[in-house]
């Protein structure tokens, strides 16, 4: 059994996609969930109830923590360890394997060029203490008490079907498709780097089914050679045939939309990332495991697609 935790987001539809070629024997856990492949196993269970968390991880050969918290400082600070600690519990009960799927919020903010697996861990924002304190948690239960864990990071993320939660897709796609004015945050000149969705579905399910990729940190397939803002933005106008309009917003603007918009609100904090080069690298899983990111020209369509046959 291979048992998504927190299935209702993206990666957690991709995942389920992707774990068909190693699995026929697929649950998927949150508090509404629906299938994505027709044997699917739904099991709804909320993560903050270590009864259900256990239920939901019983049988279960590996365990995939996917779920996306509300974007909220203090949701996270109030329920991530909660969650972290009754993921950890179950693991350890059911001898269960455990992949969690996390962000590198965790990271120094002055050594982003490039980002690897080694980068030290000195957090610079509420969110990324909260990250910083979780992986120790899951560190200390693998090292004290035997759990049998691996990490996953993923840079900002965009891809096909995403909904909210991804900055490239609400800040630019949906914009530009609509014909209106774009939004950059702090630079348009410096690098950064996004993920595609579907790249670190398709990786997550192989390490998390890789006995070596065990005790490791990893970073899911990134394209090399990423673009500053201003190129982001007229990449993405070309695919949609819409005029590249932009406006690079600064702390005082994202306050002002932030009150519209709670994801800009929210990103406030994180803006160090996009005021100096964001450049992530997984050479280390591609070198280990032969996998190859999809190019940007050819994701940015594909999400372009999507738009323009609404």
């Amino acid at each position: 059994m291979q048992t998504i935790l927190g299935a209702g987001g993206i990666i957690g539809i991709e995942l389920a996609n992707a774990l068909t070629k190693y699995s026929s024997d697929i649950r998927l856990v949150a508090r509404n969930p629906q299938k994505v492949n027709e044997g699917d196993q739904l099991f709804k269970a909320s993560l903050l109830d270590a009864g259900q968390v256990d239920n939901a991880v019983k049988g279960s050969d590996v365990a995939y923590l996917v779920a996306g918290l509300k974007y909220d400082a203090a949701t996270w600070e109030n329920e991530w360890p909660i969650v972290m600690d009754n993921v950890i519990s179950a693991g350890l009960k059911h001898n269960c394997r455990l992949v969690f799927f996390d962000n590198i919020y965790l990271y120094d903010a002055n050594l982003a060029n490039p980002i690897t697996e080694n980068s030290p861990v000195n957090p610079s924002s509420r969110k990324g203490i909260v990250r910083a304190s979780i992986i120790d948690m899951l560190w200390q239960a693998v090292m004290k008490k035997g759990l049998d864990a691996l990490v996953v990071r993923s840079a900002d993320f965009y891809g096909p079907g995403i909904k909210q939660n991804s900055f490239l897709i609400e800040a630019v796609f949906k914009p530009l498709a609509k014909r209106e004015t774009a939004n950059w945050l702090m630079r348009d000149d410096v690098l950064h780097s996004f993920t595609y969705t579907k790249d670190a579905a398709i990786a997550t399910a192989l390490l998390g089914n890789s006995n070596e990729a065990y005790g490791e940190t990893w970073h899911l397939p990134t394209a090399e050679h990423p673009k500053i803002g201003r190129q982001w933005v007229e990449m993405i106008a070309k695919a949609l045939g819409a005029k590249p309009r932009y406006r690079v917003a600064g702390k005082l603007l994202m306050k002002i939309l932030g009150f519209f918009n709670p994801l800009m609100k929210e990103s406030i904090e994180m803006l160090y990332q996009y005021d100096s080069d964001y450049v992530f690298s997984s050479a280390k899983l591609e070198k280990r495991f032969g996998l190859k990111p999809t190019p940007y020209e050819i994701g940015i369509k594909v999400v372009a697609k999507e738009f323009l046959k609404k």
